[in-house]
Parts: C-alpha cells; sequence; structure tokens
C-alpha cells in the first residue's frame, strides 16, 4: 500500500494508491509511506521522484554505513523496529530517505508511531511542514510509545517479583516468564541504542536543517534515559532470577533433608533386623518367648531416639 501526503494551500492532505497521487507536483509532496507496496507501486514512487529505494537484503544489512548515510542529495537510514509476533517480539527494519525536503519510508509492518504521526498530518494545516519535520515526529511518537511500553513492562516485572515472593511452590513458567522478559528488555536496548546512535549521526550532518539540532539533542536525552531504564530492568530481572534460583535450591535441599533424615531413621533399625536375621546357633533371643516383640520395640525405640536426638539439635 502505497499513502502519500501532500500540501494544498495550508492543508496536509492523504491518498491511498497510485492513480490519484499521479496528478500531484512532485514539489508538493511530504510524506511518501510504502507500506507492504507492490512492485507497481515500487516502480512508480521511483520513477515519479527519481529515487532507488532499498531492497529488503539492503534494509537488513547491519554495517554502519547501511544504517546511516547522506549525500548532497538524499539521507538514508534503516533502522530495526519492535513488533509483536503471536506471543513474542522481534525486529523488523524500516526504510527511511530524505530528498528534496520529501521523506520516503518503507516497511512490512503496521507501528504505532506511523498511525499516530498519519493521523496528526491529516488535521494539520502546517503549509511549511517539510519530510524533515515528518522524519523527526515520527522518531519523537517512537521514543514516546516505548517509554509508555518500558513503564508497561516494569509493572509487569514488578508483578512478578511479587508473585515470586507470595509462590508457595516455585514453578518451571515463573523462570520462562523470566527469561521472556529479559528477551524483550535486550530487543528494546538495542533497537532504542541503534535509534540514539541515529541522532548522532545526524547531528553530524552537513545537509539536515540546522533549526532541528535542539530537538535532536533533547532526543538523545531521552534515548538515554530509555537505555538506563532497559539496564534497571534488566538488572532487577537478573535479581529475579538469582532468586527463583534459590528457592529452587532450597526446595530440593529440603528434599534431599528428608531423605537423609529418613534414611538415618531407618539405620538403627535396620542393624537390628540384621544382627536378628543372622544365622547363628547360640542366640538366646532366638528361642525367647518374648524376642520378636522386644526387637520390634527396640527397633521403634532406635528410630524414636534417632528423631529426638536430630529435635534437640535443631536439625528438624
Amino acid at each position: 500500500m502505497l499513502r502519500s501526503f501532500y500540501r494544498e494551500g495550508t492543508w496536509i492532505r492523504a491518498i491511498e494508491g497510485l492513480e490519484d497521487g499521479k496528478e500531484i507536483p512532485v514539489e508538493d509532496h511530504v510524506w511518501l509511506d510504502l507500506f507492504n507496496h507492490t512492485p507497481e507501486e515500487r516502480a512508480y514512487v521511483e520513477e515519479k521522484f527519481s529515487i532507488e529505494l532499498f531492497t529488503r537484503q539492503e534494509a537488513q544489512e547491519i554495517e554502519s554505513s547501511s544504517k546511516y548515510s547522506e549525500d548532497e542529495l538524499e539521507i538514508n537510514a534503516n533502522l530495526n523496529y519492535i513488533y509483536k509476533k503471536e506471543n513474542n517480539y522481534a525486529l523488523d527494519p524500516v526504510s527511511f530517505i530524505l530528498r528534496d525536503g520529501i521523506l520516503f519510508t518503507q516497511r512490512n509492518i503496521a507501528l504505532q508511531s506511523f498511525n499516530d504521526i498519519q493521523r496528526i498530518l491529516r488535521h494539520s494545516r502546517r503549509s511549511r511542514l517539510s519530510g524533515y519535520n515528518v522524519f523527526l515526529g515520527l522518531f519523537e511518537a517512537r521514543v514516546d510509545i516505548e517509554a509508555d511500553f518500558l513503564e508497561d513492562l516494569s509493572r509487569q516485572i514488578y508483578a512478578a517479583g511479587k508473585g515470586l515472593a507470595l509462590e508457595r511452590e516455585v514453578e518451571e513458567d515463573i523462570l520462562l516468564n523470566i527469561y521472556n522478559f529479559q528477551e524483550v528488555t535486550i530487543l528494546f536496548r538495542e533497537s532504542t541504542s541503534e535509534l540514539k546512535r541515529l541522532f548522532s549521526s545526524i547531528l553530524r550532518s552537513e545537509f539536515f536543517p540546522k533549526e532541528e539540532y535542539e530537538k535532536l539533542r533533547v532526543m538523545i536525552k531521552d534515548a538515554d534515559s530509555l537505555i538506563s531504564h532497559t539496564s534497571f530492568l534488566f538488572e532487577r530481572l537478573e535479581y529475579l532470577q538469582n532468586t527463583f534460583l534459590g528457592l529452587i535450591d532450597m526446595e530440593q535441599n529440603k528434599i534431599i533433608k528428608i531423605f537423609t533424615v529418613m534414611t538415618v531413621v531407618f539405620m538403627p533399625p535396620t542393624l537390628i533386623a540384621s544382627l536378628y536375621g543372622m544365622n547363628f546357633h547360640f542366640m538366646p533371643e532366638t528361642q525367647w518367648e518374648y524376642g520378636y516383640p522386644m526387637a520390634l520395640g527396640l527397633m521403634v525405640l532406635s528410630s524414636l531416639l534417632t528423631l529426638l536426638f536430630f529435635k534437640w539439635r535443631k536439625w528438624l
């Protein structure tokens, strides 16, 4: 799908598809968003605006030169965005091209930050709005959304920690939840660090409008705050993980302790049974009328004395 935003008098208008956009002059465009675009839409944009869009392979490259580059004609950037895939989170690249004040974006995933900015533009009357403003607006929205997400993640981690403290029985699902929280936190730290590097690269740009630099510096501080918060969350998750493993060790120690006590308790009766199980001819108790009850009594007494000794030493 191709969605185009363009100036019409003092308003910013939006259209979808190819046909309606062919009559709009190139210089009136502000932003073209290619979302799961077709080959026809790609060819139309490249031909009309004399631009070469990114391929999927180029967008996924990890070299720093592929993440950000610029020349006297255009500024290029590729960033990974987090999205929810079934019950997990994953990263997917989004491409940005700034050329002649027009922003071109390519993506394959639905993003809330894009939806928010598009909704704002539909009610905008900023006739001097350019692709540079939209470019920064998308990242401002992204930072705000990620901050809200990290706050929600922090509440979930707090609830998991509180549940861990109240749980009578330690379950494996708790460890899996902690692991999933760690994975999400790592993804956010990775994407936010990448975003901060982009802001720093733009600050060194020779072609980006200088009047936007103060906004970029504020966004860098916001990104730093998010990175610090992810570090705090990761440390908290490590603490929860260690607590969980400690509880498991305690449960295992209790089980081992029970088996140890039972083994020791039954050792004296086993000794007595072994003695009277010997096949020697001269054993007076074997011919005694009360020999059998006496042996049973010795077994019970020896077990009770062992238990009393353990309690006296406070081992139980």
